[in-house]
């Protein structure tokens, strides 16, 4: 029996997904529960599980086409076996595989990836003159684009012989394309829905940046002092700076409720709860999971979830609903050696917190000069709900939060 093979449905705010990645091809045997198919969207890469044992049949929607929410991706074959399969009426391209005058080219589209087969049809390749690279020979979309470059590139070997006298000016031109190379690939969804929100928040907006600074030896000492007994309370979660920041921005966002509101229309909307978004960079691009109700979680807790948080944006396994929602958003662009940076707020919210790296300085206390390790902090904010008393006072209270950490034990 056929089985539809169909995309997850998608919430109100996504409209619509990519056919990432098949990770099964017509004829290949299936598990129930095991990954078919990888679906990208605006914020993150849902996975399509198989229903039932058998054998994956027709691809309707290959890699790198559109599809709606529930769509129809597919059929699967439910308990049929891959040793049949090539016999079955259900693998594509039927008609083909049954004509008894098919011969070898024929045979071989069996093996090309649909997503492939489109690209070399639209290049003028053969794909039976394609050497597949994929599981049993399979023609795979990257082997279609080094053919494509193969064959670009084709002509200029070909044009030395052909012209000896002129041996010299082919070398010089080669040596000029070799400098001057260049790659074309599609934007992702997620890189181009991060693009879209970064300008439509630029344009929507009355946006500033306000800087301070934040002396960052009291928590280094006490990170210090306490970062291996901390490490064996808690089973292995190690103390970094970020859970500090969490916690003090959390405690000066109960202060000043403006900076925890966002605009809806003409309303303003304050948030009784802190829920903090924190900027975390996959090679997919930047995605900001979010804590929820930072005002009940232990330092521990703060420091395991962004743990965890990291390895799924590596793996690309962060859920809709742990991307969803935020009133508030921190970002560390000193783990990559940011001095200072204007961040830029992620609507709805009204404010962003940027931390940079930590570099020793010159300071003058107390009428002495002393080296000490130094932060530049920078909060941008939406001019049109906060004032810049609200805003400045805000990073006030972090930096003070954080260059006295007992405050946050106090609530002083």
């Amino acid at each position: 029996m056929a089985i539809e093979i169909k995309a997850p449905t998608f919430p109100e705010s996504i409209a619509d997904g990519t056919v990432a990645t098949w990770h099964k091809q017509p004829g290949d045997a299936v598990k129930r529960d095991e990954l078919i198919v990888d679906i990208e969207t605006d914020k993150v890469v849902l996975e399509v599980l198989a229903e039932a044992d058998g054998v994956l049949g027709d691809i309707i929607k290959g890699e790198g086409e559109t599809v709606l929410s529930a769509e129809v991706l597919g059929t699967l074959n439910e308990g049929a076996t891959a040793a049949a399969a090539p016999k079955g009426e259900a693998v594509a391209p039927t008609a083909e595989a049954a004509a008894p005058a098919a011969g070898q080219d024929e045979a071989d589209e069996q093996l090309v990836n649909p997503a492939a087969r489109k690209l070399a049809e639209e290049n003028g390749l053969n794909p039976a003159q394609i050497k597949g690279t994929g599981k049993g020979g399979r023609i795979t979309k990257e082997d279609v684009l080094n053919a494509i470059e193969a064959k670009k590139s084709a002509p200029a070997p070909a044009a030395a012989p052909a012209a000896k006298p002129a041996a010299a000016s082919s070398s010089s031109v080669a040596l000029g394309e070799g400098d001057r190379v260049e790659k074309r690939v599609p934007m992702t969804r997620l890189r181009a829905r991060i693009a879209e929100r970064l300008v439509e928040a630029q344009s929507s907006m009355a946006m500033l940046t306000t800087y301070n600074e934040v002396n960052m030896k009291p928590i280094m000492d006490l990170r210090k002092k306490y970062k291996d007994l901390f490490e064996k309370k808690h089973d292995g979660v190690r103390l970094g700076f970020m859970s500090f920041f969490v916690k003090a921005a959390t405690e000066a966002l109960k202060r000043f409720p403006e900076v925890n509101a966002s605009i809806d229309g003409k309303d303003i909307v304050y948030h009784g709860y802190q829920d903090i978004g924190v900027a975390v960079s996959s090679d997919r691009g930047l995605v900001v999971p979010v804590l929820r109700n930072t005002e009940f979680m232990s330092l521990a807790q703060i420091e395991g979830t962004i743990a965890e948080y990291g390895r799924k944006a590596r793996d690309g396994k962060l859920s809709m609903e742990e991307m969803t929602g935020g009133t508030f958003t921190i970002s560390n662009g000193g783990v990559f050696g940011s001095l200072l940076s204007s961040p830029i707020v992620n609507p709805p919210q009204a404010a962003i917190l940027g931390m940079h790296k930590i570099q020793e300085r010159p300071m003058a206390i107390d009428g002495q000069v002393v080296i000490l390790p130094m932060m530049y902090l920078a909060l941008s904010y939406d001019h049109r709900l906060i004032d810049g008393k609200e805003a400045v006072s805000f990073l006030v209270a972090i930096k003070d939060l954080l260059e006295d950490p007992a405050r946050m034990l106090l609530d002083i």
